[in-house]
Parts: structure tokens; C-alpha cells; sequence
């Protein structure tokens, strides 16, 4: 792993410290859902421009989809902190199950296959 590649853990523990530090404390939990809420928001619009049929408009330029994904997972990773969710715990069991469930599903389906 190069230096510039953390871990979900070492994310956690990132924006922890950086909320315990310089944002002074974590938005409410429920704040915080209607902020991923709007930032997912942000990301769809850059992804309905780009990927999809709309347009760009002037306003918005200064949108980046790296940055909007980067809101979307910062604001997922306090939330996952202020309710004792291991990121990378979650993700692995995630994993664990959508292999298991899916294992001949998406195979067997000929939409995917033309």
C-alpha cells in the first residue's frame, strides 16, 4: 500500500480526528443523514450530465466528481463513527453475503450477456 492508499479503518480514525480537532464536534446524526442525503444529491447531478442526457449548465462547472464522491464518502464514514459502525467490518460481511447470494445469479441472467 502506498502512502497515499488508507484503509476504511485508518479513514475512520482520519475524519474522527479531524472532527475532534477542527470541526469541533459531529453534526447530529440525523443532520448528517439529510447531508449525505444532499450530497448524493450533488453527485447524481454530475453523474446525470456527464453519464446521462442532461446537459452542463454554467453553474455547474465547478462541480468534480471525485470531490462530490469524496463528500459522499466522508459524510457515510461520520456517520458510520457516531453510530459504532466498523467500516471495513461491514464491508467485508457485505461482501461475504452478496457473494454467497449472488454466486449464479447475475451469471444466469441473459439480460446482462448481450
Amino acid at each position: 500500500m502506498s502512502k497515499n492508499e488508507i484503509t476504511l479503518n485508518k479513514a475512520q480514525e482520519m475524519v474522527d480526528q479531524w472532527i475532534k480537532t477542527v470541526g469541533v464536534r459531529y453534526f447530529s446524526e440525523l443532520t448528517n443523514m439529510a447531508v449525505l442525503t444532499e450530497e448524493v444529491g450533488e453527485l447524481a447531478r454530475i453523474m446525470a450530465r456527464k453519464y446521462g442526457d442532461q446537459s452542463f449548465k454554467k453553474s455547474d462547472e465547478k462541480y468534480d466528481l471525485a470531490d462530490e464522491m469524496a463528500d459522499v464518502l466522508w459524510v457515510l464514514v461520520c456517520l458510520a463513527n457516531q453510530t459504532g459502525v466498523d467500516l471495513n467490518e461491514a464491508f467485508v460481511k457485505n461482501l461475504e453475503k452478496k457473494s454467497a447470494r449472488d454466486k449464479t445469479r447475475h451469471v444466469q441472467n441473459k439480460k446482462l450477456h448481450d
